[in-house]
């Protein structure tokens, strides 16, 4: 029986693994030192800086929500007019936007 693509030939690797186990520790150590002396002396230290952008229609939105969306211009005289007792609404009126709410 023959493999076609190559599977189980080991023969063939050109770059075998060697297991950890297997390497000299005198290469070890080789290793450790050539990487220490090509470490620099003093390790730099980059600062990342968030930053934030907010655009004008972010600023709008903020004052709106920020402000009261009550008149007061027109709910204290209904206020004072509640108080007094002299608030009157026509049953008419009243009538009308019952209807036009029942229909829409």
């Amino acid at each position: 029986m023959s493999i076609s693509n190559g599977v189980g030939n080991l023969q063939g690797l050109s770059n075998p693994v060697t297991p950890a186990s297997a390497t000299a520790p005198a290469a070890k150590e080789q290793q450790v030192k050539t990487s220490a002396a090509a470490a620099p002396a003093t390790p730099r230290v980059s600062q990342a800086v968030d930053q934030a952008v907010i655009s004008s229609t972010s600023g709008l939105l903020s004052q709106a929500l920020s402000g009261s969306d009550v008149r007061l211009e027109k709910v204290l005289p209904l206020q004072a007019a509640i108080s007094a007792g002299t608030y009157n609404v026509s049953s008419s009126d009243v009538a009308d936007k019952l209807i036009s709410s029942l229909l829409s």
